[in-house]
């Protein structure tokens, strides 16, 4: 895929986020960018991260790099995978179909959100690759079990719990933009629009955008809306229990996401869980948490033999992915980074930001003295700015090794 002029000059992430500002209305772009409260975590999840430094080796052999991995039992192009990002199709039309598409094309998982812009069914037929479905778990249980058989039917391999949405967060950004869903018009909404003509004819031939996976469920349950669906659906009811209902559902990995304390890690751990997110999800939920990346160095040291670790929050380039394999993980998620390339240029900003992020990575790599993925481990940071553990003995996890 060509590169388009309008992606000729951006160099990072960041560049694409610029891009992305000026082509999407501010309602759509604050609800992508924001997060909760303050923002306290948001901008917590960026400065820990800068906070780890390398510690290079010289004179290594760095000819050839190898990024390849092995990603809950599957062989993938890199340690990288698209995190669940609700309504991807308010980034450009085809949203989670190109999000897909080029996250085969790289070898990466894909987790596609429960309220995902386009169906589960959809996103599965752009062909075969390391598809894994993100879940909510509704106070009506026919619903979720719903969903988990289609995601099973459908061939997705792994099924990931988030676990931090009791309630919803609060994003002071939505609330004075009026963002909501469907979109409501008011005389500031409509200035919005009219200022971003290509989105709203985009939006015009494709239809708003709304959560595809949930139609049929909008008329059984008597919701006017796809909005107060989710708001009458999404409770605080869960408890530990439901990990072993999955089980009885669901045929393959599973994978628990939200945790940010080593209490709860140890206990999914227990449970026998696949994988664990190391996730404040983005900073859009609880505001005036730890950093995702602060909390991985404290989990890891505990859960070694256990299952497999991942982050999300905050990755935006191929360092970030390095920082994140060296303190523990198996792969580190992005969601903000590929929404950002596809409203900035569609799928073809998409394969640009993952492009971006393959050559970080490697580049990372060879200055480092590193050729190989299983190479990156702690030795190759300088001291971290925060505790790498808890004070306890690791418990024995050996039966997940």
């Amino acid at each position: 895929m060509n590169t388009p002029r309008s992606l000729s000059r951006v160099a990072c992430v960041a560049d694409l986020r610029a891009v992305a500002r000026r082509r999407l209305p501010r309602a759509i772009f604050d609800f992508i960018d924001g997060g909760a409260d303050d923002e306290l975590t948001l901008k917590a999840n960026r400065a820990d991260l800068d906070r780890v430094l390398f510690k290079p080796r010289c004179l290594v052999d760095v000819a050839r790099i190898d990024t390849g991995c092995t990603i809950l039992g599957r062989p993938q192009g890199m340690p990288l995978g698209i995190s669940p990002t609700g309504l991807a199709t308010l980034a450009c039309p085809d949203g989670e179909l190109a999000l897909a598409r080029e996250a085969a094309a790289s070898e990466i998982p894909m987790i596609l959100s429960t309220l995902s812009g386009c169906t589960l069914e959809d996103v599965a037929a752009t062909g075969p690759a390391s598809r894994w479905f993100q879940l909510y778990v509704f106070r009506d249980r026919a619903i979720t079990e719903s969903l988990v058989a289609r995601a099973a039917q459908a061939g997705y391999q792994a099924l990931v719990l988030t676990v931090d949405v009791p309630v919803a967060g609060k994003r002071r950004r939505d609330i004075r933009s009026g963002f909501t869903i469907p979109m409501a018009p008011s005389a500031a909404t409509v200035l919005d629009l009219a200022c971003h003509p290509r989105w709203c004819f985009d939006a015009f031939r494709h239809g708003l955008p709304r959560l595809r996976n949930l139609d049929a469920f909008v008329t059984n349950a008597g919701a006017q809306t796809h909005a107060t669906l989710i708001n009458s659906q999404l409770g605080s009811g869960l408890d530990w229990s439901v990990l072993a209902w999955l089980r009885s559902l669901w045929p393959g990995k599973l994978v628990i996401k939200g945790l940010l304390s080593t209490e709860d890690a140890l206990r999914a751990a227990e449970a026998g869980v696949d994988g664990i997110v190391v996730s404040n999800h983005g900073g859009r939920q609880q505001d005036a948490v730890p950093s995702s990346i602060s909390m991985l160095a404290r989990m890891a040291p505990l859960l070694r033999g256990g299952p497999e670790l991942f982050i999300d929050s905050g990755i935006r380039s191929g360092a970030d992915i390095v920082r994140a394999i060296a303190l523990g993980a198996r792969a580190a998620l992005i969601g903000r980074a590929t929404l950002y390339g596809a409203a900035a240029a569609g799928q073809a900003g998409i394969r640009h930001c993952l492009d971006l992020l393959q050559a970080e990575l490697e580049r990372t790599m060879a200055l480092l003295g590193l050729t190989a993925i299983d190479q990156i481990g702690p030795d190759c940071l300088a001291a971290l700015p925060w505790p790498e553990s808890d004070a306890r003995t690791p418990p024995d996890l050996a039966r997940h090794s």
